[in-house]
Formats: C-alpha cells, sequence, structure tokens
C-alpha cells in the first residue's frame, strides 16, 4: 500500500483491491482532496454527493457523519462490538458482483486481501473440495432405497 494512507486492518491493500484509488475528487465529508478517494460500496439512508477519503474512513467520520456502513454487518454478530465498530465503520468495503458478507473466524473478522476465482482454487485442492455427501435421513429416503 501507498505510504501515507491510512492503515486498515481487516482490508490492508484497499488499492491493490479497487477499493481506494488516485483522484482530485474532494471528500464528501472532509471536504478536501487528499488525493485518494474511496469506489466502492456505502449504506446509508442519507444523500451522499460524493465519496470519502481514505482518511475520513479511518477515523469512522464519514460513517458516522453519514450515518451508515461500509459494509454489510450481517453474519459479523459473532464478533467483539469493537471489532464491528471497526470493520463497518472504518474499514474500506470491496467490490462484489452480489452484495458482500465479510468472513469470520474463530470470533475475529477476517482480513480482506483480494479476489478469489476458480484460479486461486485450484492452487489450494484440499480447499475446493466439494463437501462430502451428507447420509439422506428421514422416511422418505428410507423408501427411495427400497
Amino acid at each position: 500500500m501507498s505510504a501515507g494512507l491510512p492503515v486498515f486492518r481487516y482490508h490492508p491493500d484497499p488499492l491493490a483491491s479497487g477499493s481506494i484509488r488516485a483522484s482530485t475528487e474532494k471528500c464528501a465529508c472532509c471536504h478536501r482532496s487528499t488525493g485518494w478517494i474511496y469506489t466502492a460500496t456505502f449504506y446509508t439512508a442519507q444523500e451522499v454527493d460524493g465519496s470519502f477519503c481514505p482518511w475520513c474512513i479511518a477515523d469512522g467520520s464519514a460513517a458516522q457523519r453519514f450515518e451508515g456502513d461500509f459494509i454489510d454487518a450481517y453474519g459479523l454478530g459473532a464478533v467483539s462490538d469493537e471489532t464491528l465498530e471497526e470493520v463497518a465503520h472504518r474499514t474500506p468495503g470491496f467490490h462484489a458482483w452480489q452484495d458482500p458478507h465479510w468472513l469470520v473466524h474463530c470470533g475475529d473478522a477476517s482480513a480482506f486481501l483480494g479476489e478469489v476465482g476458480h484460479t486461486e482454487l485450484a492452487a489450494h485442492p484440499r480447499c475446493s473440495r466439494p463437501p462430502p455427501a451428507r447420509p439422506a435421513y428421514g422416511r422418505l429416503a428410507r423408501r427411495s432405497q427400497a
């Protein structure tokens, strides 16, 4: 990541993911042109004219001022309130073709490192195997075996 940008624990390289890009656009929160602008989703009921600089994301001022979230917090119930606050209000979201879902493991949010497709998964066959078939249960399963 470029020197001088805020550090995001749960999205360590928002430049590589395309969530933040170089721009002369002014931030909708602080109204400054910082050289960088956020490009992904922001969930709010308020009207926002423009996007945000990384600093207004990192300090939480954009989420607070516009009463919004940078991610859909669904699925983050297993993390602490502090982690939920950091991910939803002080971490840039990411682009996805469907609503992004932030993953959780061992009671902590995962860091978003980038997209994973078939090519990347093929390099890790253990991770891309289909799950084992579940045994059929119930009366219908017994009848179909006869």
